[in-house]
């Protein structure tokens, strides 16, 4: 027998009215915010939703905006090829929530810093804020169009039209409905994404159990084939999948992206009582869980279903990021309406990351740009309309930027590289503010910058060698045996590191569950030392150390102590 094709989304009418509600229904949200109530009409409104939005919304949107189309599709896979280890990251968002309670929101809350870097700029100086701004706002336009056009080519597939001309087509609504409703819109856009995401993931799962026999067989079936072995306590820093790279190094990386992050923290200080911003935090933890549970959940029945033909293997898909898509269309092709939810949840979860990136991206550019430059304040209506227009600006020129991704597909290997390169080092810096009053400027400015350079120096060759397929992971087995058409042997994994001459040092093996655990512990290291060799005079306000180094401070005597309990902080905050 020849091998039969490479299964295609097709779509239906049915999938047609679902994918195109999602699109319509988030733009009508942004129109009702935009031209209708306050029509966000000051900056306040438009940047923190005029301080009134509930919890559960504000979790939602913080969860679902960093949950993107290529995350959805990357876990599936990835628990697929090396197991449910990827699990363990449940793990991390429970210490990302308990470093933000207890740590780094106490700080920003009390601060009322609707701008993360205007922390920066008070606690060291102008340098510090100007170095972690530009990382932020490189990383942000870079990662907007690797975004859009992730999930543009599973409808491209079904569509016939181009990835990029799709992923175009899908910049453009986003950029609408966020630049004319402004946080409020994001918020709720997120929500109804939310919902659809969760129904979409369950039904997935659902359908899939079907296939295989149901829960009991399929988790057999994962057992047999070493996908729940999980669990792996080894303090080895090269180990893709060890129990403490997911949950430290996932639990830092989870807490740079989310909580020390303009995107996330924007939406947090929305909020009217600390309280309030803690019980998010808790239902954020919650709905991350919820979807990537699930997301796990679908990989472990995509193994049940293939554990003895591997699509990739037998030439039916070109490459592992495609069995989701495969996935679907194997199990809910002909069923009307399931490829098209499918479609909607990819797109959902990218609108949802980059409506909130865009969002919190206006805020810091107006703040710390355009503010610069004017010689008063503006009025409310005119700030607004500023916001506004940088949406415009900066979503179109972001949108602009998919065009470049057929041509330069490396661009796409590097997003965890920029990751890595910059969040540690921000992650770092905020650290040593609000955790050792000793660290001044000087320390700062050559912590970011040494955090910067180690870590490109280890993710960059590292990405190197991984292209040219000096560097690989053992995944889980994956058979052929039950391919009746294909003629190959049966294939069983092997780590293919150990079949080279050359081997890359130790180093550029280094897990990239660890690039923000080194970026954030090079950057407080070199910046504690550079400030014990370059003392400061100049004493910090109290309420720019977080609650949980309250303690050792009130042990120092009045003449050692490094904190001023004077004017108070948010009054210097908003001096200029």
């Amino acid at each position: 027998m020849t091998p039969k094709s490479s299964s295609v989304l097709r779509l239906s009418s049915y999938d047609y009215v679902i994918f195109v509600g999602t699109l319509l229904f988030s733009g009508l949200i942004g129109i009702y915010y935009g031209c209708f109530g306050t029509k966000q009409a000051t900056v306040k409104e438009y940047l923190l939703g005029g301080k009134n939005i509930k919890i559960i919304p504000i979790a939602v949107s913080v969860a679902i905006s960093h949950i993107s189309g290529t995350l959805l599709i990357g876990t599936v896979a990835d628990v697929y090829r090396y197991g449910s280890s990827i699990w363990l990251y449940v793990g991390a968002f429970v210490v990302m929530g308990l470093l933000a309670t207890f740590v780094y929101l106490p700080v920003f809350f009390k601060l009322q810093v609707a701008n993360i870097y205007e922390y920066l700029e008070k606690r060291f100086d102008k340098k510090i804020k100007l170095f972690a701004l530009i990382l932020y706002l490189l990383c942000e336009i870079f990662m907007f169009p690797i975004m859009a056009y992730t999930p543009s080519l599973s409808f491209a597939t079904a569509s016939g039209l181009n990835p990029s001309l799709c992923a175009f087509l899908l910049c453009v609504i986003c950029v609408f409905y966020t630049s004319i409703g402004g946080l409020k819109t994001v918020v709720w856009t997120d929500f109804l994404q939310f919902g659809i995401i969760t129904i979409s993931l369950i039904t997935l799962y659902i359908i899939g159990l079907q296939t295989t026999g149901g829960f009991l067989s399929t988790w057999n079936t994962a057992a047999n084939g070493q996908r729940l072995d999980m669990f792996n306590f080894q303090l080895d820093l090269t180990a893709r999948d060890s129990f403490w790279g997911y949950v430290i190094g996932g639990g830092l990386t989870s807490t740079a992206l989310v909580i020390v992050h303009q995107t996330g923290l924007q939406k947090f200080l929305s909020l009217s009582t600390y309280k309030d911003c803690v019980w998010s935090v808790v239902h954020t933890v919650i709905c991350m869980t919820l979807v990537h549970t699930f997301c796990v959940f679908i990989g472990l029945v995509a193994y049940s279903k293939y554990n003895d033909c591997d699509p990739l293997t037998s030439h039916l898909m070109s490459k592992h990021d495609q069995l989701l898509p495969y996935f679907v269309t194997e199990i809910g092709g002909s069923l009307p309406g399931v490829p098209g939810l499918f479609i909607a949840t990819i797109c959902s979860a990218s609108l949802s990351s980059m409506s909130s990136n865009l969002n919190a991206l206006s805020g810091v550019i107006y703040k710390d740009v355009v503010c610069e430059f004017l010689k008063k304040k503006p009025s409310d209506k005119k700030a607004t309309n500023i916001l506004k227009l940088i949406v415009l600006v900066i979503g179109l020129l972001c949108s602009c930027l998919v065009f470049a991704m057929e041509g330069f597909g490396e661009v796409l290997s590097m997003s965890s590289v920029i990751w890595g390169i910059t969040q540690g080092p921000i992650l770092g810096v905020f650290t040593l503010g609000v955790l050792f009053p000793k660290a001044n400027h000087q320390g700062a400015l050559y912590g970011m910058f040494v955090g910067c350079i180690t870590v490109a120096g280890i993710a960059i060759p590292a990405k190197y060698y991984q292209r040219k397929g000096l560097l690989s992971s053992p995944t889980k087995p994956l058979s052929t045996s039950g391919c009746s058409f294909f003629n190959g042997t049966n294939f069983v994994s092997t780590n293919s590191t150990t079949l080279n001459q050359f081997q890359p040092n130790v180093i550029f093996r280094t897990s990239f569950h660890c690039y923000c655990i080194i970026g954030a512990t090079v950057t407080v290291i070199v910046g504690l030392v550079i400030s014990f060799l370059t003392k400061s005079s100049s004493s910090v306000h109290k309420d720019f150390l977080s609650p949980v180094v309250y303690s050792c401070l009130q042990k120092q005597s009045g003449e050692n102590q490094e904190y001023s309990n004077g004017e108070s902080a948010v009054e210097l905050l908003q001096k200029k």
